[in-house]
């Protein structure tokens, strides 16, 4: 069955997008009062509840100033990937539309926003045996070995999926094995079908500012987390029944958080491997912006130049 229900194409939409630690709450905040909006979190990790400080969530004090949607929707132990994002957005767009609110999608997971700007089309199967096998495979004969033969028989996805993403490896020999077609040519015959963007009426503001001002942001950011208490919250998390290995407590953070826990990293360590990984990261989400060529750049902050921008385009919508 086709996942997706086309919205209308006629709804504003404004999104704010930029890297990690760049400022985006607080000028999503501020947008979404100057211009009476709903704010969608388009992030994968503050889907979760009980994870908020290694995902920089807004404070329950925001929350309540400005409706927020698609934040605390599921539990650490569910499967939420981007075609349920894509029905939850289209439900909350859809719902903020019928209040006369305006829809401010806001976040930095460029996936998620590929999806909604692109479309999504039939799930691609799944089969857990076939995925237990995998997974222990790799566990024997090593991660390398599963990428290799992959790179044989799908050399697109084995250039695309780097050697130590152990998830996208195993999910791109599940969809082999499943299906007998590989994932990279279910992603060029599913681009071919499709070519409808569901946020044509839609301003993009990309936050953004000199690298190196950048990282420092982000190293603060990191140790704000820790004194926050994020290795607390990973405990409590740990405490109640969730396993190490979930895929949302294997994200920057909280593995982060689980090594100073089990005493692999001393606290410093911690510090610094994540800082470091997660600067690594805001560097892969300018990979996925850089794809979107409608981003309007603004150095960060540049509060008033955005609201003149935003205004000029909401009296053409």
């Amino acid at each position: 069955m086709n996942l997706y229900n086309v919205l209308d194409l006629s709804i504003p939409i404004i999104i704010l997008l930029g890297p990690t630690a760049i400022g985006k709450t607080a000028l999503s905040l501020e947008l979404a009062q100057t211009f009476d909006c709903e704010i969608v979190s388009v992030d994968s990790m503050q889907v979760y509840r009980f994870m908020d400080i290694g995902t920089a969530k807004a404070t329950p004090v925001e929350r309540a100033t400005v409706p927020h949607h698609l934040i605390d929707i599921i539990d650490p132990d569910e499967q939420y990937d981007a075609a349920r994002f894509f029905q939850d957005a289209r439900d909350a767009i859809t719902r903020i539309h019928s209040r006369n609110k305006l829809p401010l999608l806001t976040g930095g997971t460029g996936l998620y926003l590929k999806v909604l700007s692109e479309g999504l089309f039939n799930a691609l199967p799944t089969d857990q045996t076939i995925r237990d096998a995998l997974k222990k495979r790799a566990e024997c004969e090593g991660l390398d070995a599963l990428h290799q033969e992959l790179a044989l028989h799908d050399q697109l996805s084995a250039q695309r999926i780097h050697i130590n993403d152990e998830q996208r490896t195993l999910r791109a020999l599940e969809i082999l094995m499943t299906t007998g077609i590989p994932w990279s040519q279910h992603i060029i015959e599913q681009s071919q079908q499709n070519n409808t963007n569901l946020l044509s009426n839609s301003i993009y503001i990309g936050l953004t500012c000199e690298r190196q001002t950048l990282y420092s942001r982000i190293n603060h950011r990191c140790r704000l987390m820790l004194d926050n208490g994020l290795v607390e919250e990973t405990a409590s998390l740990l405490e109640r029944g969730y396993s190490k290995d979930l895929n949302p407590l294997q994200a920057i953070g909280y593995r982060h958080a689980i090594n100073n826990l089990e005493g692999k990293w001393r606290p410093t360590e911690t510090y610094e491997f994540l800082a470091r990984d997660t600067r690594r990261y805001a560097k892969r989400q300018y990979t996925w912006f850089n794809k979107i060529k409608k981003i309007e750049w603004y150095n960060s902050p540049s509060i008033d130049e955005i609201v003149a921008r935003i205004k000029r385009w909401r009296d053409c919508c």
